[in-house]
């Protein structure tokens, strides 16, 4: 499944790596006052599976999902968690048949077009892009809108506030991740008022 409109309601979607379990909550809530409608945590620490639950529980409109789904372990993890999406880096063989099981939308991920081709074939018409501007960015997404009408993108890596319009004006994105919103220090600190304004001065136009 890879189709879910109100996701991107808020086409900027915040990828989240949670490195104590006590920022989870107050992180959800205060990227969600700002506007965001959708977030992604990471699976590269031990907490993610618990972050995810416990800001389903406490945010319930907001989307959060899964990312940096690898194999097994963390497509188990995030199932169980309650994860609103699933995200892979990259996608083969063995996350294809792993996704077929999901019941929520899932955006596997690709790098080139023949990657998008197989996983369209896979029914996944919306796919994370990634990392993007390592692999050619807004031109490779220009050059592949034509041949690949059919398919849209998440773009991923490389994005930041500078150039995060130049993506969302393309006809076949329909969200960017990336983590240039989130204030290191800030939330280290906790301190989420300094957080959200920095988070919100971020997607600002």
């Amino acid at each position: 499944m890879s189709e879910n409109p109100d996701l991107f309601a808020c086409p900027v979607v915040p990828v989240l790596t949670i490195n104590t379990p006590e920022q989870a909550v107050p992180l959800a809530e205060t990227l969600g006052k700002v506007g965001f409608s959708a977030l992604e945590v990471t699976f590269r620490t031990a907490h993610a599976a618990t972050a995810i639950a416990a800001m389903r529980k406490a945010c319930p409109d907001l989307h959060i999902g899964a990312g940096t789904i690898t194999g097994a372990a963390q497509f188990d993890a995030a199932c169980a968690a309650g994860s609103d999406f699933l995200v892979s880096p990259g996608t083969g063989p063995t996350l294809f048949e792993l996704f077929k099981q999901a019941t929520m939308p899932v955006f596997p991920g690709i790098a080139t077009p023949s990657e998008a081709l197989a996983a369209y074939e896979q029914g996944y018409k919306i796919q994370k892009f990634f990392p993007a501007s390592a692999n050619g960015g807004t031109a490779m997404l220009k050059a592949m809108s034509a041949p690949l009408a059919d398919i849209s993108f998440m773009p991923t890596g490389g994005i930041h506030r500078e150039n995060m319009q130049d993506y969302l004006a393309l006809p076949n994105v329909v969200g960017i991740g990336g983590s240039w919103m989130i204030d290191a220090d800030a939330l280290a600190a906790g301190d989420w008022n300094k957080l959200g304004a920095y988070a919100e001065r971020q997607i600002q136009a």
